[in-house]
C-alpha cells in the first residue's frame, strides 16, 4: 500500500553529489525537524520531468519558502551521477537537493514504485509529491500514469 496522509516516512539513504564526489543523505538528515517537499520523477532528462515538474519547483522554491518549506528535494532512480548533471542541465543550483535513489528502495519503501519495461526504463518511481513535516507526511499528491497536475509545484503550493 501506498504512503499516505499521517504516516512516518521509512527510513532510506539517497544517492547526493557532493563537493568530494559521490555521498550519502539518510532521510533523518533530510525530514528531522524540517518541512521538506520530495518531488519525484520517473526519470531524469525525460520529456515532462525537464520540461515541466522539476523546472517549476526551481521557478517556485522561494514561493515554498515563504510557505514554511526547509527544502524542495527531487527524487528519481537514477544514479548520483545523473542527477548531478540534470542538476546542472536545470540550473537547480541550492533550490532543490537532487537525490539519487539508484536501485528504486525508497521508490518502493514509500510503494510508489511502477513497472517502466514498456519504455525500457524498468522499476521506477511513479510521479509524486510528498509535503513532510519532521518526517511524518502531510500531502500526499500521486500522478496517475501520464498525467501531470496534482504533484506541480504550483499544486503543491495551493494546498500548503
Amino acid at each position: 500500500m501506498p504512503i499516505q496522509k499521517g504516516d512516518k516516512m521509512p527510513s532510506g539513504v539517497f544517492g547526493v553529489m557532493t563537493g568530494n564526489g559521490p555521498g550519502a543523505l539518510s532521510t533523518d538528515e533530510l525530514f528531522s525537524g524540517k518541512k521538506v517537499v520530495l518531488v519525484s520523477v520517473p526519470g531524469a532528462f525525460t520529456p515532462t520531468c525537464s520540461a515541466k515538474h522539476l523546472p517549476g519547483f526551481v521557478q517556485h522554491a522561494a514561493d515554498l519558502g515563504a510557505k514554511g518549506v526547509d527544502t524542495v528535494a527531487c527524487m528519481s532512480v537514477n544514479d548520483v551521477f545523473v542527477m548531478d548533471a540534470w542538476g546542472k542541465d536545470q540550473g537547480v543550483g541550492d533550490s532543490v537537493v537532487m537525490l539519487a535513489d539508484g536501485n528504486g528502495e525508497y521508490a518502493k519503501a514509500l510503494g510508489l514504485e511502477m513497472d517502466g519495461s514498456a519504455f525500457g526504463m524498468g522499476t521506477r518511481s511513479q510521479r509524486f509529491a510528498i509535503v513532510v513535516d519532521d518526517g511524518v507526511a502531510t500531502i500526499v499528491a500521486i500522478e496517475e500514469p501520464g498525467q501531470f497536475a496534482v504533484s506541480s509545484a504550483e499544486a503543491v503550493l495551493e494546498s500548503l
